[in-house]
């Protein structure tokens, strides 16, 4: 999709423009539109809006220098009427999150006392953010790591605004409960906390916020003794906990409701945009979807998911507006928008010139008239001399790109995905020879190696073009190279890996559970080594009980499995004659994660911790070629297999992506047609 003409910014009164979209998907969703009053707004916002900060460390540091002028610039275009809000993931563990832990940080404006994750609540801070939905990877540290960002420390001031979710209950866990004050409280005087929801005054207008955190948490982050709710992942049942807290707000006067809903997948909060009622503006997160209008520039490669915004109808039959924009401060969300004096949103008030996606870079800054923020920029600097090291660690090289996308990570075979189970694999094998198969999930793959680009003069993402990583002189990078930073990157959580036995029927309730949600882009999608798949997403998904792993509804969908050369499963059969196998997977999936049925069979943890029984020291089996993490850890596995078997341009990673034909061309996993 080309995007050729910039937004003009018409800073005086909004043109009546109607517009009402929705995604093709969920047309049978969304009530008629009533057609609009024609009358002249009571009130204007400016609502700013920014989420899912947790993917690549290099394009986010890149980026949020532009992306914090450009809130300048916007600000100052309707200095009485803006707010500014995140829908959660505002941090993700990684390289980028210990940074800030480093001695120098001492000395950077905005974090003062060194600490993991600082930086990143330091950023929003200076940008002014004034209140945050609970995201999933908010928590991915756990609750303790979680509360301790929010805390001030010394002159670390913590986070400067509140976390909302009204649908988390903090109530049992030490960590967290402390820092939960009273509902309906004005954002700015409650700081450091965590509440259901939050008042902020706009131009004398009140306005309500409520955040909501996806109904999944418990399965795919870290939440303690945090209790999440609906128990189930019904959504009929999570809108009737969201309205109560939108009905608290009404009840005190607020006629305004923004609900910051960080759900993963943008089709909930589509749903939940058909069942709340009050509630105006639904900013979504955790989805990375782009929503922009025919008036935004893009970032080369990126296409709109749909338009900016999407417009559907309220349980109580009013205009609700939905919002969200990609991830790594790539675009700043914009939506300008006027309300009737009984505080309901007027759909044709929003102008596609004023509203939509501003792409982070030099040329929307001139364009909105923007000012660097000197906080931001010090904070990019100190991070990225913390940094500079690690892109100086070279521990391997490719000479293909190493596809690690979300949207490819979730949904296929990739060869980054290869490359990190084969790695796992390699290493496991040094401490147990008899591991045959190793199973991670797709999601624990945070970003590339490796970078895409049009060339000159196109616009056709037909044409983009594919690369390896790219030099960095300053740190002795030379192209190619893969360093401490890019393992980093792509494989931020770096969980540990655990040894365990599956039999044939658990291996194949695994895989069925791994791709039970493909459709839906999730992380538990497999990357697999020792074995191939092939599956039929049209069968039944299989379904696991998130407190026991129980299988509650057997899936389908797995049609043929083979270790080795043994076929497992044939034709959806499972061969019991097979197995026991020896596979080596993450700990953060044995422990429950995403709710795959993994076996804790003669488990054995190769991260060593001496209150973990299971655990074990690898210091003696470990090759010793990388040090920069755990022994024993995913990156640790990634950097030794890297120097062992690809160390050098001489010797390089080969085997290319096939990237947008590659449900035809895999061999691993393959999808039936």
């Amino acid at each position: 999709m080309d995007y050729p003409n910039f937004r003009t910014l018409g800073l005086s009164a909004l043109l009546l423009v109607a517009l009402s979209a929705c995604s093709d998907d969920d047309k049978d969703d969304e009530r008629p539109a009533a057609p609009d009053s024609g009358e002249t707004a009571a009130f204007t916002l400016q609502l700013l809006h920014v989420a899912d900060i947790d993917g690549s460390n290099a394009d986010a540091l890149a980026n949020v220098g532009s992306f914090a002028a450009i809130v300048d610039g916007l600000r100052a275009a309707y200095p009485e009427k803006t707010l500014f809000v995140s829908s959660g993931d505002n941090f993700i563990p990684g390289s980028r999150y210990v940074a800030s832990s480093d001695d120098s940080f001492s000395g950077v404006p905005g974090v003062a006392e060194p600490g993991n994750g600082r930086a990143d609540i330091a950023f929003l801070n200076a940008m002014g953010v004034q209140a945050s939905a609970v995201g999933n990877h908010d928590m991915d540290a756990g609750p303790g790591n979680f509360a301790a960002l929010l805390l001030p420390d010394g002159n670390y001031p913590g986070a400067n605004f509140p976390y909302l979710s009204s649908n988390l209950d903090f109530t049992a866990d030490a960590d967290t409960a402390p820092l939960v004050v009273a509902d309906g409280q004005a954002a700015a005087s409650i700081p450091n906390s965590l509440a259901k929801s939050a008042i902020v005054t706009v131009d004398g207008q009140r306005i309500g916020l409520v955040g909501a955190t996806t109904p999944t948490q418990e399965v795919i982050t870290s939440t303690g003794d945090v209790t999440v709710l609906p128990a189930s992942d019904a959504i009929p049942e999570l809108a009737a906990i969201i309205q109560t807290s939108v009905d608290a707000l009404t009840a005190n006067g607020v006629d305004k409701i923004i609900l910051l809903a960080h759900m993963q997948q943008i089709a909930v909060e589509k749903q939940l945009a058909t069942l709340l009622r009050d509630v105006d503006i639904i900013v979504a997160g955790g989805s990375n979807t782009l929503l922009a209008d025919e008036n935004d520039r893009l970032m080369a490669g990126d296409v709109a998911a749909d338009d900016y915004p999407l417009f559907f109808r309220s349980a109580s039959n009013q205009p609700v507006a939905l919002v969200n924009v990609d991830a790594d401060y790539k675009y700043l969300g914009r939506l300008v928008v006027g309300f009737d004096a009984n505080g309901v949103v007027i759909e044709s008030s929003v102008d596609a010139a004023e509203s939509g996606a501003f792409v982070a870079d030099a040329e929307t800054v001139a364009a909105v008239n923007g000012s660097a923020n000197a906080t931001v920029d010090a904070i990019v600097r100190a991070v990225n001399d913390v940094l500079l090291a690690k892109e100086g660690n070279i521990l391997g090289n490719s000479s293909v790109y190493l596809n690690g996308q979300r949207s490819s990570v979730r949904t296929e075979e990739t060869n980054l995905g290869n490359l990190t189970a084969d790695a796992n694999l390699f290493y496991a094998q040094l401490q147990d020879p008899s591991v045959a198969i190793s199973f991670k999930n797709g999601g624990g793959i945070r970003s590339d190696i490796g970078t895409f680009f049009f060339p000159a003069g196109s616009t056709d993402p037909a044409d983009l073009t594919y690369v390896t990583t790219q030099a960095f002189p300053a740190a002795g990078k030379a192209a190619g190279d893969i360093s401490q930073f890019d393992i980093e990157s792509a494989l931020a959580f770096n969980n540990g890996l655990t040894l365990i036995d599956v039999t044939a029927q658990e291996l194949k309730d695994i895989l069925e559970t791994a791709v039970s949600e493909v459709e839906n882009v999730s992380g538990a999608f497999p990357q697999i080594g020792g074995m191939t798949l092939t599956y039929d997403p049209s069968g039944t998904a299989q379904a696991v009980d998130a407190a026991t792993s129980a299988v509650t509804v057997p899936g389908t969908r797995v049609r043929s499995l083979t270790v080795g050369s043994t076929p497992v499963v044939t034709n959806g059969v499972v061969d019991s004659g097979t197995g026991p196998f020896r596979m080596v997977t993450l700990n953060f999936l044995v422990n429950g994660g995403f709710g795959v049925a993994v076996s804790n069979s003669n488990r054995v943890d190769l991260v060593f911790d001496a209150a973990v029984p299971t655990s074990i020291d690898m210091s003696a089996a470990d090759p010793g070629a990388a040090m920069f993490a755990d022994t024993g850890s995913e990156q640790d596995a990634l950097g030794e297999y890297l120097k062992a078997t690809y160390p050098d341009a001489n010797t390089p990673f080969a085997s290319a992506d096939t990237i947008a034909d590659s449900a035809a061309t895999d061999t691993r996993i393959q999808t039936v047609q």
